[in-house]
């Protein structure tokens, strides 16, 4: 039986951290979904569709792409997961702070459904403190983000702060 995994997020943008842990979870599993959420509450600059074709633009370079998938998401995660038959659920930590909300998670997600896993991945040391909402924001007043978003990804975003 194939292992599948999830790593769900907003991704708006994809940084070159949530790469990372793509990358690094890939590598765990047979099967990663990289799961795009609407999510109404965070106001994301792209749209749903533009975060997957990004997210999409970066995977397709990475070794492990092949057991890589981009998919939209919307309502609870564990429903999404049991619809994909993914028993993990993949979450990134940057820091102290984020371990707080993401065990609350943990702790919801496993009593909606036991049998669904979540493992913790420390943001690597040359990525722990990107964050998509500093990119934006940096972005926003005029700084170099190329050291925490691909070319790619800050070209999209620049056109997207000009509209």
């Amino acid at each position: 039986m194939k292992k599948i995994a999830i790593y769900p997020g907003t991704f708006d943008p994809i940084t070159l951290g949530h790469l990372d842990i793509i990358k690094r979870a890939a590598e765990l599993f047979d099967h990663l979904i990289v799961a795009a959420a609407k999510d109404n509450y965070k106001n994301p600059l792209f749209t749903l569709d533009e975060r997957v074709e990004l997210i999409e633009e970066e995977i397709k370079n990475l070794d492990s792409s092949s057991q890589i998938s981009v998919e939209k998401f919307e309502g609870l995660l564990i429903n999404f997961a049991n619809k994909k038959n993914a028993k993990v659920i993949v979450r990134g930590l940057r820091a102290v702070s984020d371990f707080e909300y993401e065990f609350q998670m943990f702790g919801m997600n496993s009593k909606l459904d036991p049998n669904i896993q979540t493992i913790f991945l420390p943001a690597s040391e040359t990525n722990h403190f990107i964050a998509s909402k500093l990119v934006k924001e940096v972005a926003k007043l005029g700084g170099n983000i190329s050291k925490f978003v691909s070319k790619n990804v800050a070209e999209k975003l620049e056109k997207k702060l000009k509209k």
